[in-house]
This record gives C-alpha cells, sequence and structure tokens, in this order.
C-alpha cells in the first residue's frame, strides 16, 4: 500500500464513519495528510485527520480519532492503528500491504513516480538566457543545471514543458562586444567598457578567418560583419557547452525578433488601448504601480527608442499567443525587480498575473580549503561552465547545483565533490545504484533468477531495516509531484540521499546473497526484489536530475 493509497483509504474510511454517525463529510480535505513519524516506534504512517476537522464536524479530536481507529482495524492492509495524544493516527501497515509499494515500483519501472498534477498544462520554462557576450558563467550554469531538472520535474507530472532560451541579440551590451572583437583584431586592448578574456581574442581571430578582408571594410561594416559573425560564434560555444552539460533547449528566441517584428509596437499599441499606459514628459509610462511595482516605468523613451520593459511586454504577449498557460523565468540575483514589473506587465495585458512566475537565483561560489577558487583561462575572473565540469565532471556539477535550494547562496567544495567517498553526496547516491546494480550481477553469477514479482512472496520483507526502506521508496511520488508544486527540484536529491542511506543501512542488516548457494529461498528472492525496486527509484530519481546512475564505479 503507497502512501497515496493509504491517504485514499484513510479518506474513505472518514467518510463511512462520518456518514454513520449523521455528520458532514464535507469538511473532509480532498486529500488527506499521511505522513512518516519521526519515531518509528510510532507506527509506520501518522495523519491528524481527525484533529484536523473534528471541531468543524462538531466533535471532539480524540472521539474522532477513536471511531476513525475502530473503523480502519482490520481493513485490508492494516495491521494495527493507535490514538495518541490529542487526537493523532498511527497506523501500521500489514507486511503484504507494504510490499505492494515493491510491486508497484517494478511494475511502473521508468514511469514510477510520475504523476497527473499538471497535465496538459503547456508551460514556457525559460531559463540561463546568458547574454551572447562570453562564456556562460557559475550563475548561468546553476540555472542551466536547476533549470533542466525543474523541466523534467514538470514534464513528470503531465505538464507540457517547452524549454527557452531569450537571446539577447539587441542592445548596448552586443556593441561593447563587437568593439571588443574589433579590437582583439586591431591588436589593441578592450575598450574601457568592452569585455576581456582569452575568448575574445579567439574569437577575433575565427572572424578575421572567416573574413579576412573584414578590416577593409567600410567602419560600419565591419561592425556589423564581427556582429554577424562574432555573436554567432559565441552563441555557437554557449549551445554547445550546454548540450555537453545536458541542457538542451526547444526555443531559441532571438530579442532582436521582437523589434523588428514590430511585436514591440503592437505590443504598445494593446496597452494604450487597455488605458495602462500614459505621456509624460516625452515618454510613454506604464502604470505598473496600479499592479502592485514600486514605480511606473518608462516603455517608450522620450528619444523614441523603447525601453527594456518594452521588450519584456512584447515578449510575453508573444509567449501567451503561443498558447502558454504558465510562463516561467528564471533570473539571476540582481533581477528581483522582475517580478512585480513582470506581473504588472501581464496584468496591464488584461492578463492573470498569476501566468507569470519569476525564480529568483542566487550566487554560487566555488571554494578549496573554505577560500574562493578563480581559475577560469579563458574568461580573466569569471569561473565558467566549462571551468567547473573540467574539475569535477558532468554529473558532479549539476548535482551539486542543483541539491540545494536555488534561492540560497551556494558555496561548492571543490574537495568534497572530487572525492570517491560517503562525505561526497553525488559519489553517495551514485555508488548506491552502482552497488544495487552489481548485486542483481552477482545473483545471476549464481544462478538466482528474480522471475517475475507477482511471483514473488513480498509479505516475507519484515525487518524493521526493509520495512524503513520501503516506506522510503513509497514517498518518491509525493516527492516528486512537491518539486514541481513548489519549483524545487532540490527535494528529490535529498530524497535520494535518505534512500541511498535506507538502503545502506538495510544492506548491513539483511543478507541477501548467500555465495555457494545454489537454490534462492523465497526470502532471498523478496530480497532481490526489494533492491531492483531500490535501485529503480534512485534511477529515476537521478534521470529527473540529469545524472547519470552508473551500473559500476
Amino acid at each position: 500500500m503507497t502512501p497515496a493509497a493509504l491517504a485514499e483509504l484513510v479518506r474513505n474510511t472518514a467518510v463511512e464513519v462520518l456518514s454513520g454517525k449523521q455528520l458532514d463529510t464535507s469538511v473532509l480535505p480532498e486529500v488527506v495528510t499521511v505522513e512518516r513519524p519521526r519515531n518509528p516506534e510510532h507506527g509506520d504512517y501518522a495523519t491528524n485527520l481527525a484533529m484536523q476537522v473534528a471541531k468543524k464536524a462538531g466533535v471532539k479530536p480524540r472521539d474522532l480519532a477513536t471511531w476513525l481507529a475502530e473503523a480502519l482495524t482490520g481493513k485490508d492492509g492494516i495491521d494495527s492503528v493507535d490514538v495518541a495524544g490529542p487526537g493523532f493516527l498511527n497506523l501500521r501497515l500489514a507486511a503484504d500491504a507494504q510490499g505492494q509499494i515493491v510491486r508497484e515500483v517494478l511494475t511502473r519501472a521508468a514511469d514510477y513516480g510520475d504523476g497527473d498534477g499538471y497535465a496538459g498544462l503547456k508551460v514556457n520554462l525559460e531559463f540561463v538566457s546568458a547574454n551572447p557576450t562570453g562564456p556562460i558563467h557559475l550563475g548561468g550554469t546553476r540555472w542551466a543545471a536547476v533549470g533542466d531538472a525543474l523541466g523534467r520535474v514538470l514534464a513528470a507530472q503531465g505538464a507540457e514543458v517547452t524549454r527557452e532560451y531569450y537571446f539577447n541579440d539587441a542592445g548596448a551590451q552586443i556593441d561593447r562586444f563587437v568593439r571588443s572583437l574589433i579590437a582583439a583584431a586591431e591588436g589593441e586592448p578592450a575598450p574601457e567598457d568592452g569585455y576581456g578574456g582569452a575568448y575574445i581574442a579567439d574569437i577575433a581571430a575565427e572572424v578575421l578567418k572567416a573574413e579576412p578582408a573584414v578590416m577593409e571594410q567600410p567602419a560600419e561594416e565591419r561592425h556589423e560583419t564581427f556582429r554577424r559573425i562574432g555573436v554567432g560564434l559565441m552563441f555557437d560555444e554557449i549551445k554547445q557547452s550546454l548540450h555537453e552539460f545536458g541542457t538542451d533547449f526547444d526555443v531559441f528566441f532571438h530579442e532582436d525578433s521582437l523589434h523588428t517584428s514590430g511585436a514591440v509596437a503592437q505590443a504598445l499599441e494593446t496597452l494604450k488601448k487597455s488605458g495602462h499606459v500614459y505621456f509624460a514628459d516625452g515618454a510613454w509610462w506604464l502604470r505598473s504601480t496600479e499592479f502592485g511595482d514600486d514605480k511606473d516605468r518608462v516603455v517608450i523613451k522620450s528619444d523614441g527608442a523603447p525601453a527594456y520593459i518594452a521588450g519584456d511586454v512584447a515578449y510575453l504577449l508573444d509567449k501567451r499567443n503561443r498558447g502558454f498557460e504558465l510562463c516561467i523565468y528564471m533570473l539571476g540575483a540582481d533581477h528581483h525587480g522582475y517580478i512585480a514589473r513582470l506581473k504588472a506587465a501581464a496584468a496591464a495585458l488584461g492578463d492573470d498575473p498569476a501566468v507569470v512566475e519569476v525564480l529568483i537565483g542566487q550566487l554560487v561560489n566555488l571554494v578549496r580549503d573554505g577560500k574562493p577558487v578563480r581559475m577560469s583561462k579563458r574568461a580573466g575572473t569569471v569561473v565558467t561552465l566549462e571551468d567547473l565540469v573540467e574539475a569535477v565532471g558532468v554529473d558532479a556539477a549539476r548535482y551539486s547545483l542543483i541539491r540545494s535550494s536555488a534561492d540560497s547562496a551556494l558555496d561548492i567544495d571543490l574537495d568534497l565533490i572530487t572525492k570517491r567517498t560517503n562525505e561526497n553526496p553525488v559519489f553517495y547516491v551514485q555508488y548506491a545504484h552502482a552497488r544495487l546494480s552489481s548485486l542483481q550481477r552477482n545473483a545471476a553469477s549464481l544462478g538466482i533468477e528474480r522471475g517475475p514479482v507477482d511471483d514473488a512472496d513480498l509479505s516475507l520483507l519484515t525487518h524493521e531495516r526493509e520495512g524503513d526502506l520501503i516506506r522510503t521508496l513509497g514517498e518518491f511520488p509525493r516527492v516528486v509531484n512537491s518539486a514541481a508544486q513548489l519549483r524545487e527540484p532540490h527535494r528529490v536529491a535529498r530524497y535520494l540521499e535518505d534512500v541511498a542511506s535506507a538502503y545502506h543501512k538495510f544492506y548491513d542488516a539483511c543478507r541477501v546473497l548467500y555465495p555457494g548457494d545454489d537454490q534462492a529461498s523465497p526470502l532471498t528472492i523478496a530480497r532481490l526484489q526489494l533492491c531492483e525496486a531500490t535501485r529503480q527509484v534512485i534511477a529515476n530519481g537521478l534521470a529527473l536530475l540529469g545524472v547519470s546512475a552508473p551500473e559500476q564505479m
């Protein structure tokens, strides 16, 4: 019996109890919460349902809990029910009911953990979107890992996710990038407001190779040639780096297209018709304070040029016109102001501000021996995605960036995440998967076949450590659902560490294979099924993080 099935049983039983007492069943929540108690001596699961609804039903919590306990006792899958404190229910499952969790994992295999909480929801997930003026730095690398994992988690809950990269190919930063390339081609230092680093000289050399006569072109034409080729080369490198990091996008949206297509002008006209812009001091202003922003925002400047928010409004309108029902923006630590700004833009367009979500990621630091590390070879003082991957590998980099909440600053200890010990979280989880894979190979070498899970007697899994591991596996669907609902894929990583811990404790307490045995006992088969279920859950969780599940280490 999974936690979800138990929750449904408790609710159905509560309906029976309240109906039998002529009490209002509408006080019951749609979904009953059942949780694993901190102290396993209190039972396998606990619920505070009686305390939650008793007052609304007009009875004492302890009385309602007692009625529920009596009604649940004897139900299929329930071993015992105790009432504790003011009305908690502590439930113990029958051994064969716990075994159903193992059966479900192995039956659903790679689909175990998936749900339908967001079935059919069209989500636009925009992340990274780093300016194509240099390699991706650590902040962007964090979003590359977290954003990709979030996309996987949302898709696992049924959402139709489009991963989108907003290609900032308009504005002053591109001009500074181009002037830096031209300076490098001329053998001159970068402009004061330009970009440094060896990558600028490398790209400038590639432009000269592609267009040998570029330096003979008139200044404006030369600028455009360096822009066209240089930005393209930089962006190709960014896309390749992301691909090698395991992060790919469905759409690369060009900012410049909003201006050349007339989308910005159309968005302004839409705002004018809505009455949410006004003309003052020679400029057009968005009445964003009406929608919670701290100040009104200039949309079209007094010189007629669009302000940055004009592109934001046009871009949001474009996303909505493409049919996206939820638009998630994953932005850097210096973009807090965008939360109110983008929601105000949605409201001004006559939309529900809830269609916009802005997630803010905090800074990442690399440390060694407790001191900051500056290791970049190509980008000066900026540490890049390539630097991190070169130092620790893709798996360790992704896992380390995902396993902490993105809204808190993160220090990555390079010494720790390169250790092949249990101190290193990614090694700890991957080693558990490799150990489980090895166990199945060892069983095969002994001539032991697990066989179909339906043929195994899973009611034999009665050891305390077996029960703890099984119940941990049963939590996986809830964890994935929470990670999607809260936009927190780090919950999956932390859960996998709990699974690995529960497995290692089980393995130390419960012998699975006995070398020399040519006849496996029913208990051996049951434990092999449990081990395979554990391997499957770890593999599923690592897949959601975009981290490999090695079969040997």
